[in-house]
């Protein structure tokens, strides 16, 4: 974990000794990188193509055979792969093609979803602290429910295995 604004980089890896130093690295990239703005959601875009490059471009300066650096940084961020494979190093595209197969295989052998409760109109009732749909009595909170009490909706509950 990096926060440049407090000063901190705090890092957590196992006994590894190949781990540990790609974890470090990971963490110095993010600290010679500009700091992390929010976007949309509040969510923060820091794992992009320009931090990757640094990323990578310290596995190399540090003695991480690019392979290694793309097979354990995919693991552990799959959206690695995207810009291991877009900078051109060794053994990127293959274990990218292999992460969408995996993901392809996931999605083609789950069932299909049943439906357990059939499209009706919501209608919000209070329960306690939560808000339900007196219908099928899902919780609805956040957006939904913000947007649900401007206008009324329909859903429907699904449920797989």
């Amino acid at each position: 974990m990096t926060r440049q604004a407090a000063g901190i980089v705090a890092v957590t890896a196992g006994s590894d000794p190949v781990d540990q130093r790609l974890t470090l690295l990971h963490e110095l990239a993010h600290w010679l990188g500009p700091e992390p703005r929010r976007r949309r959601w509040g969510r923060v875009g820091h794992h992009d193509a320009s931090f990757y490059a640094r990323a990578f471009g310290l596995y190399a300066a540090h003695g991480i055979e690019p392979v290694e650096a793309v097979a354990r940084e995919g693991a552990r961020h799959p959206g690695a792969l995207r810009h291991a494979r877009d900078l051109g190093l060794p053994g990127a595209a293959e274990a990218y093609l292999a992460r969408r197969d995996l993901l392809q295989q996931r999605a083609a052998s789950r069932r299909p979803p049943r439906v357990v409760v059939a499209e009706h109109r919501v209608r919000l009732v209070r329960d306690g602290r939560w808000t339900r749909c007196a219908v099928c009595g899902v919780r609805i909170v956040g957006p939904m429910l913000a947007r649900l009490r401007r206008r009324p909706g329909r859903h429907l509950l699904l449920a797989t295995g």
